[in-house]
């Protein structure tokens, strides 16, 4: 029997099974990919997720994979450009650079810390059931690719398998906060695109972003509110140039640009809060808590909650709470931070230009995710 179960691998499932693992307990980390492989994403880390990146000993890899530190963020407010502050830092700490790797280097990253940390990994694993012991979770049903069909159990099972994660629809998790999907948006990676740090444009009907990522290349991403997505995918690579092109500078610096992959998009963002445990069971990630990609938290939140669900589980497994009052802070502490961050996000979409101040509100609530000094 293991301590824990959790149901995907990449960027909050493989943090909390490798951090659960160095605290001594038996886990099992399972995921329907395998890796490396590749999944949607915005990229972007935000300096609190790479500062818990650094002290899990992982930054390195990071940098050695070839994706370039941004030390400088610019924003276009209708054409006009805007840098904001760094997020305020401890006195004599200099705030790390952020960083936009590929997935496919990122979670083969975190996969493997996980794996070095002893916790046992089971790629091309399809979930079939929960396993219930009355109302508890008490494991999960699946197999492997080609193998027979399994039954695994443990103390507590963890969904971190995605905004429609598995887990949570089998539990049942109630929803709390919750929006419509507001944007959609469309990437592709670009070679001959000269970049300085990343760009956020802003523009009266959409915006674009540009990053650099792995391999020379940018990450340019174009969107807009959802009531133009089913416009926009009638002609996918002319709309989306009609956007890029509008930004301040973008038509004269996609002149010798060569997309090198295709385009990846959607207008599936619902926003939400879900309560993130019940009997035998937990969530983390896109799985517990989901915002639009605009602000590109995803990656840099599912860090922060993997470190606050460590927390909870060791503070209910080694008997110092109740696991329930453990959990119950667990989510107490995740929407402590979240909620400010996802109203921001909410704010920047409702249709009325985004102000500076509005992101120096954001710069502060990112101070705050910052994670405490002592190594996790």
């Amino acid at each position: 029997m293991y301590d824990a179960i959790v149901v995907g691998a990449r960027c909050a499932g493989s943090p909390t099974a490798m951090l659960l693992a160095r605290k001594g307990y038996r886990v099992l980390l399972v995921d329907k990919s395998t890796f490396p492989s590749d999944i949607m994403s915005t990229h972007y880390i935000h300096l609190p997720g790479v500062a818990r990146l650094d002290r899990w000993g992982l930054l390195e890899q990071v940098v050695a994979s070839n994706c370039p530190p941004i030390e400088k963020v610019t924003l276009h407010l209708n054409g006009v450009p805007f840098t904001p502050p760094r997020p305020p830092m401890p006195e004599g700490v200099e705030p790390p650079p952020a960083f936009c790797p590929r997935r496919t280097v990122l979670d083969k990253i975190l996969v493997d810390a996980a794996a070095e940390a002893g916790a046992e990994v089971r790629e091309a694993f399809s979930l079939r059931e929960l396993v219930w012991d009355g109302e508890t979770v008490a494991g999960i049903r699946g197999q492997s690719q080609g193998g027979a069909e399994v039954e695994e159990r443990a103390r507590v099972v963890i969904g971190a398998d995605g905004m429609h994660s598995t887990v949570a629809r089998g539990v049942k998790a109630a929803e709390y906060n919750t929006k419509p999907t507001l944007s959609f948006g469309y990437y592709a990676y670009w070679s001959g695109v000269e970049t300085d740090g990343a760009e956020i444009h802003f523009m009266e009907d959409g915006g674009i972003l540009v990053f650099p990522t792995n391999d020379h290349l940018a990450c340019i991403a174009a969107g807009g509110p959802t009531e133009q997505f089913r416009e926009f995918r009638k002609d996918i690579e002319g709309n989306y140039a009609k956007i890029v092109e509008r930004a301040a500078g973008m038509k004269e610096r996609m002149k010798h640009a060569k997309r090198e992959e295709r385009f990846i998009g959607t207008n599936d963002q619902p926003n939400f809060f879900r309560k993130p445990y019940g009997p035998g069971w937990a969530l983390v990630g896109d799985a517990g808590y989901h915002r639009d990609f605009v602000t590109g938290l995803g990656i840099s939140d599912a860090f922060r909650d993997a470190e606050y669900l460590t927390d909870a589980l060791d503070d209910g497994f080694a008997g110092r709470r109740p696991l329930d009052d453990a959990l119950a802070g667990y989510e107490r502490r995740r929407n402590e931070i979240a909620e400010p961050l996802y109203d921001l996000t909410m704010q920047l979409l409702s249709g009325e230009p985004p102000q500076p101040g509005q992101f120096l509100a954001f710069g502060a609530a990112m101070a705050k995710m910052m994670p405490a000094a002592a190594p996790a």
